[in-house]
């Protein structure tokens, strides 16, 4: 049986159920997204790519925005352009901090996807969007850096890409936080930017 010496007093009890609400409230400042949170991730570190004008491009170039990376190829039929529309109108959506955002187009064809090429396709949906490019050994090593599965697949005379379809997202500090799914709407990959970009 408890003595009174050995009892928490009411201000003790009061304390705890305080600290107990704080750590709660805590817990529901949490953020929830719609894509997958990756945050403190291994994969996506970094990336050395070149951009259609020849300059060399890392994840530090973009410091200070939100960046969103798309790995596909110019002659893809439909899942490389639904993206890059749907990366338009997350822009768009986006207001005021459509400007923050920053589009990659990371061409897992690079023999096929020149500089030329790759600088009119992305300026058809965007031009501030950018396409990346490597030789065959660098986009080897960037697809697996963030664990992308690509493939040539014959189709008669030439071929086509098999790829993963996700939109990788970097917060404004240069940190992977989410991975967004093709099937996601232009609505939910903005609602999960603006957490991003709070």
């Amino acid at each position: 049986m408890a003595t009174m010496k050995n009892r928490p007093s009411r201000r003790t009890l009061l304390t705890m159920g305080g600290l107990a609400l704080i750590g709660l409230s805590g817990c529901q400042r949490k953020m929830v997204f719609n894509g997958i949170d990756v945050s403190g991730s291994e994969q996506g570190r970094d990336f050395e790519l070149k951009d259609p004008e020849g300059k060399t491009r890392t994840l530090a170039d973009f410091k200070g925005k939100a960046v969103m990376v798309f790995f596909g190829f110019t002659q893809c039929p439909d899942v490389c352009p639904t993206a890059l529309v749907r990366a338009a109108e997350v822009k768009q959506l986006l207001g005021k901090d459509g400007d923050r955002l920053q589009v990659l187009f990371v061409t897992v064809d690079p023999e096929r996807d020149t500089p030329e090429v790759l600088k009119a396709y992305t300026a058809a949906f965007d031009p501030s969007f950018i396409g990346l490019y490597g030789d065959l050994q660098r986009t080897a090593e960037t697809a697996k850096e963030f664990k992308v599965h690509y493939e040539k697949v014959s189709t008669g005379s030439s071929y086509t890409m098999d790829h993963t379809a996700l939109t990788f997202v970097y917060d404004p500090s240069g940190k992977l936080r989410l991975v967004l799914r093709h099937q996601q709407s232009a609505q939910e990959f903005a609602q999960d930017l603006r957490k991003l970009l709070l």
